[in-house]
């Protein structure tokens, strides 16, 4: 999920889009003046937000643990839990909660950091918790708590890393 994603985006900028640009610097070099080129000197910005980015997702990359929330288990909600809320209307969603990198909140998974993360961390099914959102704080019940595996993972992937 978050890890492939960084990974491609890695690559894109390794294979595509820094050699496209590198390209583009050096064409505009070759004209001439360098102090007044719009070209050459939008390349040189470009490289060096390419450049940031790029030493960014090597750095997450390399913290990057994959867990299994499968091997967790228990009652709890910390990371890696699927759990289940009801709020005060009865309505019910199901969110997983994953590392920043994984957020997808169509897809229910939001970070352990979110306001919903915190806000439910520690507790068990039939607990309450209040979150603090933009519309203000709202109550919520957990309805279960379980830790599932990932889906859509590729069978190979290496937890042990």
């Amino acid at each position: 999920m978050g890890l492939e994603r960084m990974r491609r985006e890695l690559s894109w900028l390794d294979h595509e889009e820094r050699p496209k640009v590198v390209a583009e610097v050096s064409y505009a070099a070759s004209l001439g003046d360098r102090s007044e080129n719009a070209e050459y000197i939008y390349g040189k910005k470009r490289l060096r937000e390419i450049d940031r980015r790029r030493g960014y997702l090597v750095s997450r990359l390399r913290k990057a643990r994959m867990v299994d929330p499968s091997t967790l288990g228990g009652d709890v909600v910390r990371f890696g839990a699927t759990v289940v809320v009801e709020d005060e209307d009865g309505h019910q969603k199901t969110w997983r909660i994953y590392g920043e990198d994984e957020v997808d909140v169509d897809a229910g998974i939001v970070s352990w950091r979110s306001p919903l993360a915190q806000a439910l961390m520690g507790k068990e099914a039939g607990d309450a918790a209040r979150v603090r959102a933009p519309g203000g704080v709202r109550e919520v019940e957990i309805v279960d708590v379980c830790y599932e595996p990932v889906p859509d993972l590729p069978d190979d992937l290496d937890f042990s890393r």
